[in-house]
């Protein structure tokens, strides 16, 4: 177990090391780093990468947004085999679902019961 856990601390860390050296040493914006990391999840699930590295760290390279993109193109993998080419529109939603859900729940929530931050004026 904890060889396991190290695996995923080691590629989980790295992965959010890259994100913070794109941080520091480029001007790109969170937003174009967070989109980046999904669209490398995708191109590495395309070419058979990232299934293994979730094999072998679990956790640590699947919680971590390459992994979302790695579900997104699973889905749509697994949907064209089954529908045929309407897969390609419903596949990465399906697959993603529950985690879409979780998440947008969870904003909701925070949004609900947070407390305003804004300064009052006047």
């Amino acid at each position: 177990m904890l060889t396991a856990l190290l695996k995923a601390f080691l590629v989980g860390g790295t992965i959010c090391a890259v994100g913070q050296v794109l941080i520091d040493l480029t001007r790109l914006t969170p937003a174009r780093i967070l989109t980046s990391f999904v669209v490398a999840g995708v191109i590495l699930s395309g070419l058979g990468l990232y299934g293994p590295l979730i094999e072998f760290a679990g956790a640590g390279a699947s919680v971590p947004l390459t992994g979302f993109g790695h579900l997104l193109a699973q889905g749509v993998r697994e949907a064209v085999e089954e529908e045929g080419i309407i897969g390609v529109l419903k596949g990465g939603m399906t697959a993603a679902s529950a985690g879409i859900t979780a998440a947008l729940t969870a904003g909701l929530t925070v949004a609900l019961t947070a407390g305003n931050r804004l300064k009052k004026q006047g």
